[in-house]
């Protein structure tokens, strides 16, 4: 049988932290900067932790259950 590869998007989008939260980059903060706040500006570049609904879901693309 072969081995189930990682999905390489995913394991550059995302990293399991030492308490086992999953975290990533926000979006929205690479161009069309002008138009937003520095307060949204600054919020987008603090990393997120991906939620419950969808933490199954990113556990699986890095193939950690």
């Amino acid at each position: 049988m072969p081995k189930v590869k990682t999905n390489s998007s995913a394991k550059k989008r995302f990293k399991v932290t030492a308490t086992g939260e999953i975290s990533y980059q926000r979006p929205f903060k690479r161009h069309i900067l002008t138009k937003k706040s520095n307060k949204r500006k600054r919020a987008l570049g603090q990393k997120a932790i991906v939620g419950a609904p969808n933490k199954d879901f990113v556990m699986r693309l890095l193939r950690l259950k």
